[in-house]
């Protein structure tokens, strides 16, 4: 009985000490991808509808956009620099935004907006995957906002192959962060239970 037992223990202080360890590596993950957070700033652009023309508007607004604000923030060293440049152009953002809209003969009203935006986990140009969260984000609505959306990196600009920044990915992010985002299959699993958990936090 007393072997029984013993090896009972055994077996639960294997079993906890496993959850300790998953606990223990989930918290570590979480917490590497909320500074992947910190150290991007993205752009979505929502279109007006679903309709081939509003989807179709939204590229080109998108493009626009894109082209002004790298303008704005080239050579910018950190997100929160990058971001810190855009919003003191907002309204030039927007106007520019307004004008391609009218200038393709719509009369949708245009907003930009420079805050936090909550993503989903998504994965950009098939190498790269960023976890779900509340990230800073250049947020440019097209009329009632109701169509899918664009997104991408603004910096580093990894949407902008014009601009002259120098600064890359994984110069922002530590080694093991960009190990994360490098769209590492073995990283899939930890990027659902992630999104799971920030849709929580997001509803409650």
């Amino acid at each position: 009985m007393k072997t029984k037992n013993k090896i009972l223990a055994v077996e639960l202080a294997v079993f906890t000490a496993f959850i300790i360890a998953c606990v223990s590596s989930t918290m570590s993950f979480a917490s590497a991808c909320k500074d992947i957070r910190s150290s991007v700033l993205r752009m979505h652009v929502i279109a007006n509808s679903d309709s081939a023309e509003d989807q179709a508007l939204k590229l080109k607004v998108r493009d626009a956009v894109l082209e002004a604000g790298k303008e704005y923030f080239d050579n910018s060293e950190s997100a929160a620099e990058a971001e810190k440049k855009l919003a003191l152009v907002k309204d030039e953002l927007e106007a520019v935004a307004k004008k391609t809209v009218s200038d393709n003969g719509y009369d949708y009203d245009v907003k930009v907006n420079i805050g936090n935006a909550y993503f989903p986990t998504k994965t950009y140009d098939g190498e790269v995957t960023l976890p779900a969260g509340e990230y800073e984000a250049v947020n440019v609505v097209i009329g009632n906002g109701n169509g899918h959306n664009w997104w991408c990196v603004m910096f580093p600009p990894m949407c902008l192959p014009a601009a002259e920044s120098d600064v890359e990915l994984d110069e922002v992010l530590s080694r093991d962060e960009y190990e994360i985002v490098k769209s590492n299959p073995k990283f899939e699993p930890r990027f659902k239970i992630i999104e799971w958990y920030e849709k929580f936090i997001k509803n409650n």
